[in-house]
């Protein structure tokens, strides 16, 4: 027989079941309603605390995956931290937000293959390339023709480099909204609104952070001041950018970020890692004795220029070459002296010969319409052209309207050569000043032998005409163009005090370009340029102050004469000629001879020995010759004193005073109008 036993809750099967009549229900009191939602209670918590703690378990371990050594990600962008876990880099994502459950870690790499807006391909990597370096590469890649725009926050960091640029302040200040512009070279003193002759993707900062773009980016950039934000932008669409050939809906913006121990270490890995070195010293008279430009006379010919040489010998300067700037050719494009003012010009060389000169003469790469040897360049395709055809595009430089020879085409750079050499062996010409070179001065829509997807590779090209001639060579303009070992002369100063193109500019420019690479650093002319007023005199008190300043840079480089003024200003002259050749010019052969190996600045900041000093990361008008000797020189007119800050240490004035209680200010030191305060680290 079957026995027949009560079911309870949570039988099953046959045992659950009766055969009889259901049971009489039960009925329920009021007293058992409390007992009940209690325990439905009880049971929605249990399972609420469940469900957060599947939540917090899987947001623990999304966090480790968008996590790698000291970079956290975000769907909005990400940071970066110091050892310390203070967040030290900072770069927002504009174009898009990441889709995170499209994200996956494998070892060191983060990658991500959707965003809000579509399909991507990004990644980060972590690189150790050295115990005290953490490097992070970054590449996000539209599939379709989107532009894509990081934004990275200045925070409280101070950034350095990027480029030339009219208002050159030390550090970078960010002045309004731009938006992202192509980061190509241009010419600053025409226009205001373009980047400098001499760039590179490359930024610094006090942080002990650097941030290098790659060469393939098609790269704009811009800024916001209320934000303090870069933008650093890829983009095709309305950009002189030209995308490799099957790929127009693809954009990529690249970039690596590195962190080190502190600002001067993190740039000598990234000196040494990435930048081109120079593979030999130009001249050393160059670096020892002025070089003397006739930019600054109004009228050229032979008889004005063995004036200008005999002078300079009269009032007892020394002179590395004379430097015969424009004028000199019947028309712009041309390579033959202008009978008329040249009568004789090969008797005037061996004259200047005679008497010790070298001479170098001004070259560009226009030819204007009107010249002799425009019709040579059309016929032989030696311009850049206009699109799909074979005319020369026309450009309008400071001289004219010309074409402009494309040095992309090997033809084209065998003509140019050929004509330099001819001068040269003609007339015994030592070297050349290569002017202009910016890719500003291409057209906006342009076609060149080679294909340009970097308009700044035009830069590129022409720079390496100076290369046969790189001793005494001079070049204006510069892009990955470290290697070529001659001198990079500043863009043209203007005769004024402050920081548009004026003399306090000059530290700040020089100081870029150091950071970018670019040692051998020839500065304007002493006095700068009065182009608004042909024939006057720069001020004479900042003529002297920009003298005593250029004495202690690499070269010295007059134009205007000293002794237009008088016997005090010829003196004052003498006197920082002879110690730029006795205390300048020895120091810097030094470390000219480092750079071939290290890429190290001659020129160097004073965060350079003061790697964790807040005030030497702002200090834009002293700086350092090497390790050992600061300079500070008069920037202000009407003054004959100024406020220095030294470093800590032991230092020892010019005036044989010591300072061993640094790092400290020394306020209105005095400074006559015949001096630089300049200090000699003492151990």
């Amino acid at each position: 027989m079957y026995q027949i036993v009560p079911a309870t809750v949570g039988d099953i099967g046959i045992s659950a079941m009766s055969r009889c009549s259901p049971p009489k229900r039960k009925r329920v009191t009021s007293h058992s309603h409390p007992v009940i939602a209690a325990s439905a209670l009880g049971f929605i918590l249990v399972l609420a605390t469940i469900v957060a703690w599947c939540n917090y378990y899987a947001s623990l371990q999304k966090a480790n995956l968008l996590t790698t050594e000291q970079l956290d990600l975000n769907k909005h962008g990400y940071v970066i931290r110091n050892q310390a876990g203070v967040v030290i880099f900072k770069m927002a994502f504009r174009s898009g937000t990441l889709d995170l459950d499209s994200c996956s870690k494998e070892d060191k790499i983060i990658r991500c293959d959707k965003s809000n807006a579509g399909n991507i391909n990004f990644f980060i990597e972590t690189l150790k390339p050295k115990d005290t370096v953490t490097c992070y590469r970054i590449r996000w890649d539209e599939l379709k023709d989107r532009v894509v725009e990081h934004v990275m926050s200045c925070g409280d960091s101070h950034w350095y480099g990027g480029a030339e640029t009219r208002l050159q302040h030390w550090p970078i200040t960010l002045k309004g909204q731009q938006a992202p512009e192509p980061f190509v070279t241009g010419d600053i003193y025409s226009n205001h609104q373009v980047f400098g002759g001499i760039l590179e993707r490359y930024w610094l900062s006090s942080s002990a952070t650097a941030l290098k773009i790659n060469d393939s980016v098609p790269f704009h950039l811009g800024w916001d001041e209320t934000n303090r934000t870069l933008r650093f932008q890829a983009r095709y669409d309305n950009s002189p950018y030209r995308s490799h050939t099957g790929q127009s809906h693809y954009v990529t913006l690249s970039y690596r970020v590195c962190v080190g121990l502190d600002v001067t270490s993190i740039h000598k890995y990234m000196v040494r890692r990435y930048f081109n070195k120079p593979n030999k010293v130009p001249s050393e008279a160059v670096f020892r004795y002025p070089v003397w430009s006739t930019r600054s006379l109004t009228q050229v010919d032979q008889e004005r220029f063995l004036k200008y040489a005999f002078d300079i010998q009269k009032h007892g300067f020394n002179c590395s070459h004379l430097e015969l700037y424009d004028g000199y050719t019947g028309d712009y494009g041309e390579f033959e002296f202008d009978n008329v003012k040249f009568p004789n010009a090969s008797a005037m060389f061996q004259k200047l010969r005679k008497e010790g000169f070298h001479v170098t003469l001004w070259t560009h790469p226009f030819v204007n319409y009107n010249s002799a040897n425009f019709g040579v360049g059309v016929e032989r395709g030696l311009f850049v052209r206009n699109p799909g055809g074979q005319l020369p595009a026309f450009v309008r430089w400071w001289n004219g309207i010309a074409g402009i020879l494309d040095f992309t085409n090997p033809e084209t750079r065998e003509w140019y050569a050929s004509n330099l050499r001819a001068l040269k062996n003609k007339y015994g010409v030592t070297s050349f000043k290569f002017d202009a070179g910016e890719t500003s001065y291409l057209p906006r829509e342009f076609s060149t032998f080679v294909p340009l997807k970097d308009p700044s590779t035009f830069t590129r090209r022409y720079t390496e005409m100076a290369i046969p001639f790189s001793d005494r060579a001079e070049l204006r303009s510069g892009y990955q163009s470290q290697n070529i070992s001659c001198f990079f002369r500043i863009m043209d100063r203007s005769s004024l005090w402050g920081y548009d193109l004026g003399i306090k500019s000059i530290i700040p420019t020089v100081l870029t370009i150091s950071i970018l690479g670019y040692q051998f650093i020839l500065p304007d002319i002493i006095g700068g340029n009065l182009t608004d007023r042909p024939g006057a005199l720069p001020d004479r008190e900042l003529y002297i102050r920009w003298l005593e300043l250029s004495a202690f840079m690499p070269a010295m480089q007059f134009s205007l004469p000293p002794w237009l003024y008088d016997d005090e200003v010829v003196n004052i002259a003498k006197k920082f000629t002879a110690l730029h050749e006795s205390l300048v010019a020895p120091r810097v052969l030094e470390l000219a001879g480092e750079v071939l190996y290290t890429g190290d600045p001659i020129i160097r900041p004073l965060w350079w020995i003061a790697t964790d000093d807040e005030a030497a990361f702002k200090i834009d008008s002293q700086f350092l010759i090497g390790d050992d000797l600061l300079v500070a020189p008069v920037l202000e007119p009407g003054k004959q004193e100024r406020d220095i800050y030294l470093p800590a240490g032991r230092w020892r004035s010019y005036k044989g005073e010591y300072f061993d209680k640094g790092p400290i200010y020394l306020t209105d030191y005095p400074v006559d109008l015949d001096e630089v305060a300049y200090f000699v680290w003492s151990g």
